[in-house]
């Protein structure tokens, strides 16, 4: 059935209840995961050498938190033998990062959660896994 499962993860806790799902069904099915954090980039036109400096900062921060978020993946993964690869990307189209990674590294099921908002928040932005569904052929599994 599926044999490569794409995890997209923010850090938050509905993410990681995701996650478990993702590793609970490649456990029973006998397939590995993929997880995937995706960052904004931080503007890239600036005029100040202080701005830029912070722009350097924020990167590194922000790879950190990633590579953590990822290693949390990891060892759930571990913990049940299931095979796990992680990246992270910068992208100010979350949802286009996902789609492009699951196509790069052949998934065959997204598993990710809901993003949780509600009312005129969802209607000016929509969803992540809405738009991720709406720009993919790969089957979506969506936690709340």
């Amino acid at each position: 059935m599926f044999k490569n499962i794409l995890l997209p993860v923010d850090g938050s806790e509905r993410a990681l209840k995701a996650v478990e799902t993702g590793i609970e069904l490649a456990a029973q099915l006998g397939a590995k995961v993929f997880a995937v954090h995706v960052m904004p980039p931080l503007s890239t036109v600036s005029f100040m050498s202080e701005l830029l400096q912070h722009s350097a900062c924020h990167s590194d921060v922000a790879k950190a938190h990633a590579q953590q978020y990822l290693d949390e993946v990891v060892q759930r993964a571990n913990a049940v033998n299931v095979p796990c690869e992680t990246e992270y990307v910068f992208d100010l189209r979350p949802y286009a990062a996902i789609v492009a990674a699951a196509a790069k590294h052949h998934c065959d099921l997204i598993v990710m959660r809901s993003r949780g908002s509600e009312g005129l928040e969802r209607v000016l932005l929509g969803s992540v896994p809405h738009k991720v569904m709406s720009c993919c052929n790969t089957p979506v599994l969506v936690c709340s």
